[in-house]
């Protein structure tokens, strides 16, 4: 019963593994995104009024 157990919780963590493996190849090979810089405009010290 014990060993049934066992051998089954190691096939999870392997499956977890694996799927974690996988994902961080996607991470890695994903193209970079494109960043743009937004200015906000300033407030005058009138408009604040």
């Amino acid at each position: 019963m014990y060993l049934k157990l066992f051998r089954a919780s190691e096939e999870a963590v392997n499956l977890l593994i694996a799927a974690q493996r996988e994902c961080e190849e996607l991470y890695v090979n994903a193209p970079e995104p494109e960043l743009k810089v937004i200015t906000m405009p300033v407030a005058d010290a009138k408009d604040e009024k």
